[in-house]
């Protein structure tokens, strides 16, 4: 088991924000966590991160427990997270960006052969190489954020909500993108995502979040079709 994440609490102030969430992920998977607005999604993402500190319970990586490690350290290990809105470096170039993802890798050759596969997956880039990140279009950066969190070459990528404020088509090739990444690039994901079609079209599994807790755990292709799923998160009945 790659991840694993077990009781855990987490609170802001007073506020009890996460009620004692248990999750997992294995090597090679897609794994998705739906939810409402407020459900705690991004609080896990950012908690597993290690910018947010539980107040119980434990997260583990690869057998190691990484909850009370510094983000940095975290990274190191092998986990990077595309943060909601991107939080990109406007003033640097797309490059200089991708170089920024890569600050823990001493190895030179390894960060060269990394952009090249970054330019690969989102040729755009190499085109935008010397251009300004705060003036790419939002699917572009988006991109620019995918690949600044490999450059650290992950094992373990997390995503909160890629899909925000993208165009239909644009979305599908991002999502296109994280599936050629994981299928490929040997990446592991855990994916938040409003979009839930989108999310569960590439996931093997998925977890539904309400106010703090973990409410429902399926395989993807069986959150489909769940009726309440459909009814809540994909707009069927």
């Amino acid at each position: 088991m790659l991840l694993k994440v077990e009781g855990l609490v987490v609170k802001y102030g007073h506020i009890e924000a996460l009620h004692g969430i248990d999750l997992h992920v294995e090597e090679g998977e897609v794994v998705t966590i739906l939810g409402a607005n407020g459900a705690g999604k991004s609080t896990t993402l950012l908690t597993i991160s290690g910018l947010i500190r539980p107040e119980k319970g434990s997260i583990s990586f690869n057998h190691k427990p990484i909850h009370k490690l510094q983000p940095h350290e975290i990274v190191r290990l092998g986990i990077a997270q595309v943060p909601e809105g991107r939080r990109l470096f406007g003033t640097l170039t797309v490059r200089e960006n991708l170089l920024l993802g890569a600050i823990t890798q001493k190895d030179k050759q390894g960060v060269a052969r990394m952009e090249d596969r970054i330019y690969n997956l989102f040729p755009i880039l190499k085109e935008r190489s010397s251009q300004l990140a705060g003036t790419l279009s939002g699917g572009e950066q988006q991109m620019l954020a995918i690949g600044r969190a490999l450059m650290s070459r992950p094992k373990l990528l997390l995503l909160d909500e890629p899909s925000l404020g993208l165009a239909p088509l644009l979305v599908k090739s991002i999502f296109e993108t994280l599936e050629e990444i994981n299928r490929n690039e040997g990446v592991t994901v855990l994916l938040v995502e409003q979009n839930a079609r989108a999310a569960l079209s590439i996931a093997h599994r998925g977890y539904v979040m309400e106010t703090g807790r973990i409410v429902l755990s399926e395989e993807a292709k069986s959150l489909l079709v769940n009726p309440d799923v459909k009814k809540a998160y994909l707009g069927g009945h």
